[in-house]
């Protein structure tokens, strides 16, 4: 972005910018306003729906900062970024500066400012809540940041130390991965990274639509990656491909797993064996990587023309909103608790609406009905009502009696929850797992009970976000580089 090109309306924008000043001047700021694609269009094609804001907008926003003196957005970040840092920069139009002050701490900017849930972390410790005021777009200012930084002629080179002279493997090349591999390049080891499917990025390719985060996104992050010296390795199963004892002859003085989660979860009821039933995890893996439904692409999929999406998280509207994608008439999210208990961002949900996905909350399947030809065509669901909270303080959902209802559908995806593979847990001696087949680490320093092997992310969290996965990356890769610097 060429910062001496203005336009008439960047104009505006600092015009306005130069008479907010005071702290009462920022605080009468509104807002900015993601631009995003009409609904109509979005549901035809698989561009992304947030657009981004101008410079203009950025600047403005940026100004909203009050510069705390105990900024409490840097505590709810699970990385540590240097908020006041890196939006201060933006304010000055440093906008190379302030993606300087993200890649400190952040391997990932452009897909944190765009997946990331803000507002239940970092912004929901801005001052500005308890001002009853909107807390600053942090954000669409970290994506501001990254993305002005990628199309730049010159990107941020991340400085790296003397090099440790020892080798480092990490197994998965998800956001947990990505963020401990830049982390410990940047201390200077040599990193090399494995994965098991045939493109590098886990979760954040085969997990998250296009229309969310574009693939150009991911692909310009880990390019940074292989530039300061970390090594890619695809198609490659350790447990199978190669064996922890392969890792350890070869000299590898340390090991990161963090291989996800992707086995999924069903419910256990009749009828989960038709065709048409199918996991978000398949779906979703099967459109977004292997390209299912592309022309060029032979990948199968089923196109539903009635859909429900089983689950209220964000990976269940991510579902929902590639089957309207896809060419589905009619899409329901089936929840079993309210719409306020969902775990999916606000966001998500309000975008799944507007793309024409209907809700049925207080509703649970109970049994998928099929034809003759062994292919879903209804669902049995059971209404609920709300009891007293469970242990995640969200209400219980306990059934009305008698009270079932049958939907016709010619698709259902399930999205109740993932389970790591139990591939690599059962292929090294000594390594101890819950019950839940996660990993158990030192709550510190992350570590097995292997020693010098470390694990993060979803096979020790058993599903979370991409900025706690990242977090552990980096609280791993600390404590690994503390550890090894002792031998």
């Amino acid at each position: 972005m060429n910062n001496d090109t203005i336009s008439p309306r960047d104009a505006a924008w600092r015009e306005e910018l130069r008479k907010a000043r005071t702290a009462k001047e920022r605080t009468s700021i509104p807002r900015a306003r993601m631009p995003e694609l009409p609904a109509a269009y979005r549901v035809t094609c698989n561009e992304e729906v947030n657009q981004g804001l101008s410079a203009g907008q950025a600047v403005l926003e940026a100004s909203r900062c009050l510069d705390c003196p105990d900024p409490q957005c840097v505590t709810g970040c699970p990385v540590g970024i240097n908020i006041p840092g890196f939006i201060k920069n933006i304010e000055r139009r440093n906008f190379a500066e302030a993606a300087s002050v993200l890649k400190e701490t952040s391997a990932l900017p452009a897909v944190c400012g765009r997946v990331c849930p803000q507002e239940r972390q970092c912004e929901s410790k801005c001052i500005y809540n308890k001002m009853n005021r909107e807390p600053v777009a942090i954000g669409y200012l970290e994506r501001f940041a990254a993305d002005t930084e990628r199309m730049s002629a010159t990107p941020v080179v991340t400085p790296r130390m003397a090099p440790a002279g020892k080798k480092i493997a990490v197994v998965g090349s998800g956001p947990a991965s990505l963020s401990f591999a830049g982390e410990m390049a940047r201390r200077g080891y040599e990193v090399h990274v494995f994965e098991a499917l045939h493109e590098i990025g886990g979760v954040l390719k085969y997990g998250i639509p296009e229309f969310r985060l574009p693939n150009e996104v991911v692909d310009v992050e880990i390019n940074a990656l292989a530039r300061m010296g970390v090594r890619f390795m695809t198609d490659c199963v350790i447990g199978k491909t190669l064996s922890y004892d392969d890792l350890v002859e070869r000299g590898f003085a340390g090991v990161f797993v963090a291989s996800g989660a992707g086995l999924p979860r069903f419910m256990g009821i009749p009828g989960e064996n038709l065709v048409g039933v199918m996991s978000s995890n398949e779906y979703l893996t099967r459109i977004n990587l292997m390209g299912a439904g592309r022309p060029g692409w032979a990948t199968p999929v089923i196109r539903g023309k009635r859909v429900a999406v089983i689950g209220g998280g964000n990976t269940a509207m991510d579902s929902c909103r590639t089957a309207r994608r896809m060419g589905a008439e009619e899409v329901y999210i089936v929840y079993r608790r309210s719409e306020s208990e969902m775990p999916a961002r606000l966001e998500e949900v309000r975008h799944a609406k507007e793309e024409g996905v209907r809700f049925l909350t207080l509703f649970n399947p109970i049994e998928y009905i099929g034809d003759e030809n062994g292919r879903v065509r209804s669902m049995r669901l059971q209404r609920m009502e709300l009891g007293e909270p469970d242990s995640s303080g969200r209400r219980s959902p306990v059934a009305v009696p008698g009270d079932i209802h049958e939907f016709d559908v010619d698709e259902v995806i399930v999205s109740v929850g993932v389970s790591p593979n139990p591939l690599i847990p059962d292929s090294i001696e000594g390594l101890e797992v819950t019950r839940r087949g996660t990993l158990v680490v030192n709550d510190d320093s992350l570590e097995t009970t292997v020693p010098l092997l470390y694990a993060g992310g979803d096979i020790v969290r058993g599903g979370a976000t991409v900025i706690l996965a990242m977090g552990d990356g980096r609280r791993a890769a600390a404590a690994m580089d503390t550890r090894l610097s002792r031998q």
